[in-house]
């Protein structure tokens, strides 16, 4: 009961649409840096001839500044929370704390060193010291992730596993990507991707895959059984010919799949209107049937879907009493009129700039062209750094 509330401040946003923040359930904020760095290409020749390669050589300045921007670029497209899984992940959950987002951040963790840690149990106990140093924020929570099945070992991802269980938090990989990551899991394992992970009791933590392209009906049965969560990426998988991920069939099964861009490296945008309506038209093409994922079917993998793959569960809706994260788009844009059903054209009509207002936990973040946290002509000085960097190290 709000009987006698009164409000500190007042916004008059005329002829607007109010819906929740949205949630980006999959990224890597920080590779905004790379945007466009190589482009039409498979993926394991996009990671291992441009992306693993210039790596090897980041700093957390580097991270922390390529997440700045990539954060500037969420807030003014209506994303409010989102995931990720990069190196250097302190300078990440920083850009999110400062720029004003919700985060779940989750240093990567491979068979080799990275630029943060030089072996497994360095990389476990930076996991542990994250997990403390965030462990009170109002704004960002740690969790376990693996990078993959290619890129770690039984021994890692038992221990991924263990160390999700031990600090209750969230177990986050990618999973059942492309046809090759597959065959190689089988030709390496005897198991596809699933199974292999099954069995080494990933999918018992609460687990959160994201990608799920080549799953089959018994594997889909098994994550609906585990409670497994499924982050849906279309327009990275379009990008690298991954092909399309089952979503109906998620659907079909109770399953409630997120929606993620990936990073900006790998199709340019961390846009999640533009995820929205390739999410509902690559179904509906995908399947010959109009009615596979309606609108308000893909506009809930952008929330409610999104908020329970971060294990978020109170984002992603508006109610009274829950966190005042929240956007509202511009109703008098030329493509938003005439207005018949709001939520089609929240997918299918909006791009993202009409968004006029983005607010996390009641803190206004951007207002009718203006940043109330980020100083974005400093940040464009240093995207054009990040650009030389880039050009240096090939």
């Amino acid at each position: 009961n709000f009987t006698g509330y009164v409000a500190a401040k007042k916004l008059h946003l005329g002829s607007s649409l109010v819906l929740p923040g949205l949630v980006n359930a999959h990224t890597h904020v920080a590779m905004t840096f790379l945007r466009g760095v190589a482009d039409d290409l498979p993926l394991m020749d996009w990671l291992n001839g441009h992306i693993f390669p210039r790596e090897k050589h980041l700093t957390a300045e580097l991270v922390e500044a390529g997440s700045l921007l990539g954060c500037a670029e969420m807030t003014r497209t209506g994303t409010t929370t989102f995931a990720d899984m990069y190196l250097l992940e302190d300078a990440v959950a920083a850009a999110a704390g400062a720029t004003g987002l919700r985060a779940l951040v989750g240093e990567g963790i491979f068979m080799f060193p990275s630029p943060a840690y030089a072996s497994i149990c360095e990389a476990f106990e930076l996991v542990r010291a994250q997990h403390r140093k965030y462990l009170d924020h109002p704004r960002i929570r740690v969790g376990v992730m693996p990078h993959s099945v290619y890129t770690t070992t039984p021994d890692i991802l038992l221990g991924c596993a263990d160390l999700s269980r031990e600090l209750d938090v969230p177990l986050y990989i990618h999973l059942a990507e492309t046809e090759s990551e597959t065959e190689a899991c089988v030709e390496q394992h005897g198991k596809r991707p699933v199974a292999y992970c099954a069995d080494l009791g990933l999918l018992d933590s609460a687990c959160t895959i994201a990608h799920g392209v080549t799953l089959t009906d018994n594997e889909l049965d098994l994550l609906a059984e585990k409670g497994v969560r499924v982050v849906h990426n279309p327009k990275s998988n379009m990008k690298l010919a991954a092909g399309v991920a089952p979503v109906p069939g998620m659907l079909a099964r109770g399953m409630l799949p997120g929606l993620g861009t990936d990073g900006a490296a790998r199709h340019h945008s961390l846009n999640m209107f533009a995820e929205l309506s390739v999410c509902s038209l690559l179904h509906t093409v995908g399947s010959h049937d109009p009615t596979a994922c309606p609108a308000g079917t893909a506009l809930d993998r952008a929330t409610l879907g999104s908020a329970a793959a971060l294990s978020w569960p109170e984002l992603g809706i508006l109610v009274v009493g829950g966190p005042a994260d929240l956007v509202a788009l511009d109703l008098e844009s030329p493509n938003q009129q005439p207005m018949y059903e709001p939520v089609s054209h929240v997918v299918y009509a909006a791009s993202g700039h009409e968004v006029r207002l983005s607010m996390v936990g009641g803190t206004i973040l951007y207002q009718d062209g203006a940043y109330t946290r980020i100083d974005y002509p400093v940040l464009l000085t240093e995207a054009a750094k990040l650009t030389q960097w880039v050009r240096e190290h090939r």
